[in-house]
């Protein structure tokens, strides 16, 4: 089985070091990708050419924005709560950093290695949307306060699809038994370790997505809504919010809600590859490139329903979560577990 950090550098602190930095560096990348990523893709579905002028294609466009926006000044409201005001973008960052050291990028070394790593990963997420109202009640805005507000109903709501969908997988690895071999080695499987759900993947040839297609197009979309994305951006529709719950924030405080969210849509992907698609499995490439790879599709194919898709009205959101996402989920995780127990 993989190797931690821990295991690597022995020393807690460079091993905490190494991997604070190597997620921050990832996180990094990702955002300053998928910013000009998005701008390319949504200009080739419009027909347009996207940004052109700063760099190879427009490459460099993404860094001099974030240095505009480094060198922008933060202006604080007046009548804002200021302490809430000034953590909600720190609370909605901080727990993306903790979600990404729990995901397994390759079948011999991983950030972190524990048995509830799916169950934390979940926990995260919901911090995440604490931020978000801390930052709609202490902007002292109501447009800021509606979209907070539309926010946790929406996160709470698809938190629910979200967590049943991932429960047949539980499922399924819990099955194999309480211990399981994996290339000559005899280990105590665990449903919840995501670097078992992937060796289990690896190891059969069989991706779970072939098994729970049902699951992942529920767990697929509740993703988009847990991000935010369109057509599930009720919290930030601009239409008719402004911005939503960082209106009022300027400078590198808004930078931090935009760093936020692409970090969460590439955890969401990388939670859906590990849950899904095999992880770090793949023929000939080394396994990192095939997880990345994986993740980068699910990216491409979250934007692409961005900028194809209306977006939804909130009694629509709800009431397609509530009266179709919850219950074809529990339908699929009874059949599952039947279908377990009979064969």
């Amino acid at each position: 089985m993989p190797r931690t950090f821990l295991d690597i550098f022995g020393n807690p602190l460079l091993a905490l070091g190494a991997g604070i930095g190597g997620v921050m560096t990832v996180l990094s990348l990702n955002t300053l990708f998928c910013i000009w990523f998005e701008r390319k893709v949504s200009a080739w579905i419009q027909r347009r050419m996207g940004p052109m002028e700063v760099g190879f294609h427009g490459t460099l466009q993404t860094v001099a924005d974030m240095i505009k926006l480094l060198g922008k000044q933060l202006i604080t409201p007046r009548g804002v709560d200021k302490p809430l005001y000034h953590l909600a973008p720190l609370m909605v960052f901080a727990p993306v950093v903790a979600a990404a050291s729990l995901l397994p990028f390759s079948k011999t070394v991983v950030l972190t290695n524990i048995n509830i790593g799916l169950v934390l990963i979940f926990m995260f997420g919901g911090f995440a949307v604490i931020g978000i109202f801390m930052a709609g009640w202490g902007s002292n805005n109501k447009y800021a306060l509606l979209g907070a507000m539309r926010s946790i109903a929406q996160n709470i709501s698809y938190e629910i699809p979200l967590i049943l969908s991932a429960l047949p997988i539980v499922l399924l690895i819990s099955a194999k038994g309480p211990m399981y071999e994996i290339e000559g080695e005899m280990i105590a499987i665990n449903g919840m370790n995501l670097a078992h759900i992937t060796a289990v993947q690896a190891d059969t040839g069989v991706w779970f997505v072939l098994l729970q297609p049902v699951a992942m197009l529920i767990f697929f979309i509740a993703i988009l809504a847990e991000t935010n994305r369109a057509p599930f951006d009720i919290p930030e529709a601009e239409s008719e919010l402004v911005a939503g719950f960082h209106t009022e924030y300027s400078g590198m405080r808004f930078g931090l809600f935009f760093f936020a969210e692409y970090s969460n849509m590439l955890i969401g992907s990388m939670l859906a590859t590990v849950l899904f698609f095999g992880g770090w499995d793949g023929p000939i490439l080394p396994g990192p490139v095939w997880f990345f790879l994986k993740a980068y599709l699910l990216i491409f194919a979250m934007m692409w329903i961005r900028w194809t898709f209306p977006r939804l009205r909130f009694d629509q959101l709800m009431t397609f979560c509530w009266g179709a996402l919850i219950p074809l989920s529990i339908v699929n995780l009874l059949v599952t577990a039947f279908l377990i127990k009979v064969l």
